[in-house]
């Protein structure tokens, strides 16, 4: 999972860039849709990488399928083991662009400690202080991968809360009615359980904590057998498991909104590149991840079929 990385990023800054010594060229047979009129890209060599979790290599295929389509050849470098290798080869110029989530770069690239509430100020915040990196974030997308509380249906309707304020609200009215269950990680983390239920006056009692792994837990919270999980709010099984996602109405977790950030240096030679995402990223929400995600996660979908299928049914390219 992506917290699980983030924690082995110091350990992996060493080994940064052996993940690329792989690659393949990508073929699909697409061509310009609302996207890559005139194909701008056309004798452009770019290389896409991404993180090797669902929700990646299937941004990491949007963004080369699309490069694809206004002319490019392009390398597919995805699914990079851990945080750290994928921007360190956007840094270093072994990779060109990669989608990457504001909160992680602020946080765990730029050795911050206190995320920025508002999702906007955090991309420009993150933005400037990465160009003396060599790398330029692209306008953000709605797509915000970040931690959250879910229920299902039945429990929903029974002590209907909709926000973390609702929640800490009824396990101090009703302590028996709240139990959690959470990642090993998420309990003991300051901007996990221990920080929520501090931000929130939350106090559910170590014996209505359960923790297991992260599959584990939206099965259990689609049985009920606890009240609330911990999910990643654009996890498939969010939607395929019909979980109803309890709001952060403090904002207590961090922004996680996923943007493009490209080389600087391959901008500069290649301008169209923005042109070409922006439109993209615009439709990215957290709506449009659980989809895409499911369809791999639950239904057993390859990534980059269903990257094409998207792209292919938005009209952002056409096939053949």
């Amino acid at each position: 999972m992506r917290r699980t990385c983030l924690l082995l990023a110091g350990m992996l800054v060493a080994a940064a860039g052996c993940g690329l010594t792989s690659g393949s060229p990508m073929v699909d047979d697409v061509r310009p849709g609302s996207i890559g009129q005139g194909e701008p890209l056309e004798g452009a060599d770019l290389t896409v990488t991404s993180k090797s979790f669902t929700e990646q290599l299937i941004l990491g295929a949007i963004m080369g399928i699309a490069f694809q389509a206004a002319g490019a050849d392009v390398l597919d470098r995805t699914g990079i083991q851990g945080s750290i290798g994928s921007r360190e080869a956007v840094r270093s110029g072994d990779a060109d662009a990669v989608y990457e989530y504001t909160g992680t770069a602020w946080i765990t690239y730029l050795g911050n400690k206190e995320p920025i509430p508002d999702p906007r100020q955090q991309w420009r915040a993150v933005r400037d202080a990465d160009r003396e990196n060599g790398m330029t974030w692209l306008a953000p997308s709605a797509l915000n991968n970040t931690y959250a509380l879910a229920m299902n249906q039945a429990n929903f309707r029974k002590y209907g809360t909709r926000t973390l304020s609702d929640v800490a609200a009824l396990a101090k009215k009703d302590p028996g009615a709240v139990t959690l269950c959470v990642e090993g990680e998420f309990a003991n983390r300051a901007d996990g359980l221990p920080g929520m239920q501090k931000e929130y006056g939350m106090n559910v009692p170590a014996g209505r904590i359960t923790q297991m792994d992260t599959g584990i837990i939206y099965t259990q919270a689609a049985k009920g057998a606890c009240t609330y999980g911990e999910v990643f709010t654009t996890d498939g099984r969010v939607k395929s498991m019909n979980l109803v996602v309890m709001e952060d109405d403090r904002k207590f977790f961090p922004n996680y909104n996923a943007a493009p950030v490209i080389n600087t240096r391959t901008l500069k030679q290649w301008p169209a590149i923005t042109d070409i995402l922006d439109p993209i990223t615009r439709k990215l929400d957290n709506d449009v991840a659980q989809t895409l995600n499911a369809k791999v996660d639950v239904d057993g979908e390859d990534p980059h079929q269903v990257a094409l299928d998207w792209l292919v049914e938005e009209g952002f390219v056409k096939e053949g």
